[in-house]
């Protein structure tokens, strides 16, 4: 696999970068950018959270064959809380 095993949290409030380890947990049962990074938006971001609010967070991910021979394996995935004018969309 692909992954090294970290996640980068960036504080744009604070000006910080941090590393953390992966929850190998949640990336063996949530398979992929997408599932991982939705259970860890999920997680830690309140349902109601204001999509301008500091309280938001942007998560970009990769799965576990990027950067792989594996054809497609180039893909990311953004997931966060965002307002079309109407509607809050996840």
């Amino acid at each position: 696999m692909a992954w090294q095993r970290k996640i980068l949290r960036v504080d744009l409030t604070a000006g910080t970068c941090e590393t953390e380890d992966l929850n190998m947990d949640w990336a063996r049962k949530y398979l992929g950018s997408r599932g991982l990074a939705t259970k860890y938006f999920a997680e830690e971001v309140d349902s109601k959270v204001d999509p301008l609010s500091a309280d938001n967070k942007l998560i970009i991910a990769t799965g576990p064959l990027t950067s792989t021979v594996a054809p497609t394996s180039g893909r990311w995935t953004a997931i966060t809380r965002a307002f079309d004018g109407r509607h809050c969309l996840l």
